[in-house]
């Protein structure tokens, strides 16, 4: 299926003609338009709607336009795959001439957009990552906790004295412990 035909464009239309040559293939084809026909007629305008949508789709964004254009010339690239995907990222399937192609969207590389931002929140959110941040968050306090109760402690041993008393009185607490 050629995306530029399905819309009625040549392959230099811009976005505005995209758009309205969707808009009017929308119109033409909607299936609410074709609810009393026969049912050969609906289903051949739904057809026709699911293939402008897909067009359109494809056609409107920069990056699938390039991808596509690049695929209907010859060359496969590293974000048209031939056939389905299990991969747990996100694809949207695209078809040119009868063969089914799965569209990812790489990460954009040059600064931070919508789609990083979504990928952070996912990740900030995850019911794993939570837990383990609950688990450090733990670790954390009863270190702080462990610290601060031996500064305490020592404080309390050895109050009055120099840290050279303090020495001699846990030397003498030793050596009393070896005799006993």
């Amino acid at each position: 299926m050629d995306h530029y035909k399905t819309l009625g464009l040549g392959r230099n239309a811009t976005k505005e003609e995209i758009k309205e040559a969707f808009r009017r293939s929308a119109l033409k084809f909607h299936p609410d338009r074709h609810s009393q026909s026969s049912k050969e007629v609906m289903e051949g305008a739904s057809l026709m709607f699911k293939q402008a949508s897909e067009a359109y789709e494809v056609l409107i964004d920069d990056r699938k336009r390039a991808d596509y254009d690049r695929v209907r010339r010859g060359g496969y690239t590293d974000r048209w795959s031939r056939g389905a995907s299990s991969s747990s990222h996100s694809y949207s399937s695209q078809y040119y001439e009868g063969r089914q192609y799965n569209y990812r969207r790489p990460p954009a590389r040059d600064g931070v957009s919508g789609s990083d931002l979504e990928s952070v929140f996912r990740l900030l959110t995850r019911r794993s990552f939570l837990v383990n941040m609950a688990f450090a968050s733990v670790l954390l306090g009863a270190a702080v906790v462990v610290e601060r109760s031996s500064e305490t402690m020592w404080k309390l041993n050895n109050s009055g004295k120099s840290f050279e008393e303090a020495m001699e009185s846990i030397e003498q607490r030793k050596a009393n412990k070896e005799k006993s």
